[in-house]
């Protein structure tokens, strides 16, 4: 049997909802979903946790983990993390820009407004 059916298993046999049980363990029924899923695994303070609620030790509790599996979940975590740090970073850059532009902007339209209000008060703007 493998880790996500093993706690599909326990959580059945306490005749516990996914939600009572993440009530117990302080995480929200969709993480144990994902857990029952295949999708994540609990960190190492949750499987203590999952051990010591269903009585039995955390070799018993996982073994059939995937080592494997394990690895590349959290590879992919943490490439979908860099991902959302390098999204963040362009937003940072494209708003620095976008200041950088305005200021730039707003000092041409100045000088332009200056030389208009210049250019009037010498009479010579519009003179032909």
């Amino acid at each position: 049997m493998n880790f996500n059916d093993r706690l599909i298993d326990l959580r059945r046999k306490r005749g516990l909802s996914q939600e009572q049980l993440g009530y117990e363990l302080g995480v929200s029924r969709q993480t144990v979903s994902k857990w029952e899923l295949g999708q994540s695994y609990p960190d190492f303070q949750r499987l203590v946790l999952l051990s010591d609620y269903y009585g039995i030790g955390l070799d018993e509790l996982v073994r059939g983990i995937d080592v494997g599996d394990v690895r590349a979940l959290n590879e992919s975590d943490r490439q979908i993390s860099s991902i959302y740090a390098d999204v963040e970073r362009g937003k940072e850059a494209v708003l620095r820009a976008w200041r950088a532009f305005l200021v730039v902007g707003g000092v041409v339209l100045a000088l332009f407004a200056l030389v208009v209000i210049y250019g009037v008060s010498q009479g010579s703007l519009f003179a032909g």
